[in-house]
């Protein structure tokens, strides 16, 4: 670039130049360099269901060499082989399961036995957990159930709802939780916003809403962040007087408050004091949050999390990091249906985060 002209200054410090071209990029930019930075420190395995789509092999091949995460790909082998050859990617020496051909039936009866113990007084028989071996889903959930992989990913050709049942039948939540999350991070032009629940609860009650805050507020602090949280509605502080979600967010703001005062969180607020602190300054100085603009939203119900994740997305205002799957008791992450190899990538960093810091607690 030098010779050509098009580069005039030489570039003699290569450190300094990527942390300026990192700011460049902006706030986005920095959280995803976080995260994977983060996950590179103790990389773990990570199961892919889908090994014999193109771009699960393409982000298997980049956290690989960038030693993100160890994958495992669970597919048709000779299928995958082909891919791997015929797109010249570069994987070596990472295990694919076929499960019709590589699961030996020494194992297979084994996983099954221990699903038939979970679920036996839920109507589940012993040929019926043994034929579940052969859906990737309850088999990658299951390597991570027994410490065969730290973390499983799905999602990338299947429904939502049909890879969280397996992973709720074999790992299930954590004990410090009594239900799951779905929680999205949007990277805006103002920063970095989490977005939950957008997947699971459809009608949260207050005490769902409190914990839903509590697992998103634990993963921004994965993340080095401090979580900022709003509870939404439409409503502002108590005007509301009536039934609906601004109870039910008030009744959640005061859970938190007496039992996590050190929690930066208030509510039930309408989204524009949410994410404007100088504009709730002036109107609502009591405010937890000060004249901090929030960096989480927790939404009254599933439709009105959904829908905005969607709007932001669908007219670019922000890129979507998600569904991160939170209350699990070891990490299971479920992809958007046929995502980009970035989001694959992205997804599989928080993966290795989750389980580095279950291996912390332990």
């Amino acid at each position: 670039a030098i010779d050509s002209g098009v580069a005039k200054n030489p570039i003699k410090n290569w450190e300094a130049y990527k942390r300026e071209l990192n700011n460049r990029l902006g706030l986005d930019h920095k959280l995803i360099m976080t995260i994977r930075n983060k996950a590179r420190r103790d990389p773990k395995t990570v199961v892919f269901a889908d090994g014999n789509e193109l771009k699960v092999l393409k982000a298997a091949q980049f956290v690989c060499k960038q030693k993100i995460a160890k994958p495992i790909l669970i597919g048709n082998k000779k299928e995958i082989e082909n891919l791997i050859k015929e797109n010249q990617l570069v994987l070596p020496n990472v295990p694919i399961i076929d499960l019709y051909k590589d699961v030996s039936k020494k194992k297979r009866e084994k996983f099954a036995q221990i699903l038939l113990d979970k679920r036996e007084r839920k109507g589940m028989t012993y040929d019926e957990a043994l034929e579940k071996m052969y859906n990737r889903d309850y088999y990658g959930s299951m390597m991570v159930e027994t410490g065969e992989a730290d973390a499983f990913i799905s999602g990338f050709m299947r429904k939502y709802a049909d890879i969280i049942r397996p992973a709720i039948h074999v790992v299930g939540t954590s004990e410090k939780h009594n239900h799951i999350v779905g929680m999205y991070i949007m990277l805006t032009k103002k920063g970095p916003l989490f977005l939950a629940d957008t997947t699971v609860n459809s009608d949260p009650n207050p005490d769902t809403i409190a914990d839903t805050t509590l697992l998103v507020a634990n993963e921004v602090r994965k993340f080095n962040m401090e979580p900022r949280v709003a509870i939404l509605s439409y409503s502002n502080f108590g005007a509301f007087k009536g039934k609906g979600s601004p109870i039910r967010a008030r009744s959640a703001v005061e859970i938190l408050h007496r039992e996590h005062p050190n929690l930066m969180v208030d509510g039930e607020m309408q989204a524009n004091y949410a994410l404007n602190g100088e504009l709730r300054m002036k109107k609502f100085p009591f405010s937890k949050l000060g004249n901090h603009d929030a960096n989480v939203l927790i939404f009254p119900n599933l439709s009105s999390g959904n829908i905005l994740y969607k709007v932001l997305q669908e007219i670019g205002t922000a890129k979507a990091v998600g569904p991160v799957l939170l209350g699990m008791k070891k990490p299971i992450h479920i992809l958007q249906m046929e995502c980009s190899v970035r989001e694959i990538v992205n997804m599989t960093a928080i993966a290795v985060i989750d389980a580095q810091s279950i291996g912390k607690s332990k």
